[in-house]
């Protein structure tokens, strides 16, 4: 196992690492962007290293404050959490080019699953049902019509490089692509420093159903059963559960074989998620693979009772994956909660938080790094807390859930919990029929 490990990222996933590495007696490395000095990351970790300015691509994106980090701090791994640096190969190769272990998969999988592009043709090859659209990066919007127009609109762009709804625009119309084609580049850049985007055929009202996968150095690979994202906003996921109130078993058997054999196609190691986009007839098709955590990955936790940060260091030191069948027991969700006010449209909303108290009980779990009199920095993504219930139905897991909403408490911003109070209450929520539309429809009112 690993001496000390430095954690490139902040929030939340830092918090959740640190608490990880302790368990393994592991030393911890915080780094940190100014706006980022009293966030818990840095008070928890062994050691803490300040690496710039407040916006991420003058901090957590810039790669060789990082190795100086990790070698000032000798550190022999290095943790990217999700979001910033997690999926880029080349800061995995240049911490494999300065002997510091990558606690993920290689750059050489990062690029041909990390690469939504190259991911979909790795895909296609195993056999794995696929989206039509392009076959690369497209570069000009005389290009992007051209491709549309033979897999017919409405089309979706996407970032090459990332995901979470940045560099992701729906066009529905030639006249459309230029303008859209451009927002998604310069958001593909400012999210992830790359601006590569590629399109595909744009599924209506489809199920975002994942498979979350791992696999080791002994070419072993398993899948934790699904989770169901379908409850987004523009394409940025709010609630997520496991196991889909959707997906039946005979569908689950068949999504489960399909991404272990997309990770065996590239010998993937650690922890991975392949997408699937779902649709009412249940045909599944590959979305992307994400070649990371992701922020979800509590409820797979909740329902199958292993610790997935956990397993990430286990693997990345050498060890094999566990060999009996992983059994999902129960019903868990989660809610994502940011600092938005979703009486303006979620306009974010950062700023001190005067008041911060977090429900609790049997089956209730808060991922935080937030607390009283912390400053939410308005550079970084708006989440500030993850709200998980377990219960062993959907019901107990929905009526777990409005009550711990009920009881928790952040003054000083708007958050999104009042906006998640009231989803819990909708008729097509609580009886699991919904798709990605949901929010279309959706009518939150504004609380007295």
């Amino acid at each position: 196992m690993f001496n000390k490990v430095l954690i490139a990222n902040r929030g939340e996933i830092a918090l959740r690492i640190i608490r990880v590495c302790k368990q393994f007696g592991i030393k911890t490395v915080a780094v940190y962007s100014q706006a980022d000095m009293d966030s818990l990351h840095v008070r928890f970790a062994d050691e803490a290293v300040c690496i710039g300015p407040p916006p991420g691509k003058e901090s957590y994106l810039k790669i060789p404050r990082i190795i100086a980090a990790a070698e000032i701090t000798n550190a022999d791994a290095i943790h990217p959490g999700y979001g910033f640096l997690a999926e880029n190969a080349s800061f995995a190769e240049i911490c494999a080019s300065t002997g510091i272990k990558f606690i993920g998969p290689s750059a050489e999988m990062i690029s041909a699953m990390g690469d939504k592009a190259l991911a979909k043709e790795t895909m296609k090859k195993a056999g794995v049902p696929v989206i039509p659209g392009s076959e690369g990066v497209v570069k000009s919007a005389g290009e992007a019509i051209e491709i549309a127009a033979s897999i017919g609109f409405p089309v979706i762009i996407k970032a090459v490089a990332g995901g979470g709804g940045r560099g992701m625009r729906v066009v529905r119309e030639p006249s459309e692509m230029e303008q859209a084609l451009q927002t998604a580049q310069h958001e593909a850049e400012q999210a992830f420093g790359d601006a590569g985007v590629y399109i595909e055929k744009f599924v209506e009202q489809p199920h975002h159903i994942e498979i979350q996968v791992f696999g080791d150095q002994y070419n072993n690979a398993i899948h934790f059963g699904e989770r169901d994202c379908s409850v987004q906003r523009r394409h940025q996921k709010l609630i997520e559960e496991s196991p889909s109130p959707f997906v039946s078993d005979a569908l689950r058997e068949q999504m489960g074989e399909a991404a272990i054999k997309g990770c065996k196609a590239v010998g993937y190691e650690n922890a991975g998620t392949i997408e699937f986009l779902v649709d009412k007839d249940r045909n599944f098709y590959f979305m992307e693979m994400n070649t990371r955590i992701q922020v979800e990955h509590p409820v797979t936790e909740q329902v199958t009772g292993h610790d997935l940060v956990k397993l990430q260091l286990q693997v990345a030191a050498g060890e094999r994956l566990p060999r009996k069948k992983i059994v999902q027991r129960g019903h868990a969700i989660e809610c994502r909660i940011n600092a938005e006010d979703p009486e303006h449209n979620f306009r974010p909303s950062p700023g001190k938080i005067t008041d911060f108290h977090m429900p609790g009980g049997f089956g209730v779990r808060v991922d935080t790094h937030s607390y009283t009199g912390y400053h939410v920095p308005p550079y970084y993504d708006s989440l500030i807390a993850k709200l998980i219930v377990f219960a062993q139905t959907r019901d107990g897991a929905v009526s777990k859930m409005a009550s711990a909403l009920d009881e928790f408490t952040i003054e000083g911003i708007k958050t999104t919990i009042p906006f998640h109070r009231q989803v819990m209450q909708d008729d097509r929520f609580a009886r699991g029929t919904f798709d990605t539309s949901f929010l279309e429809t959706f009518q939150y009112v504004p609380e007295k």
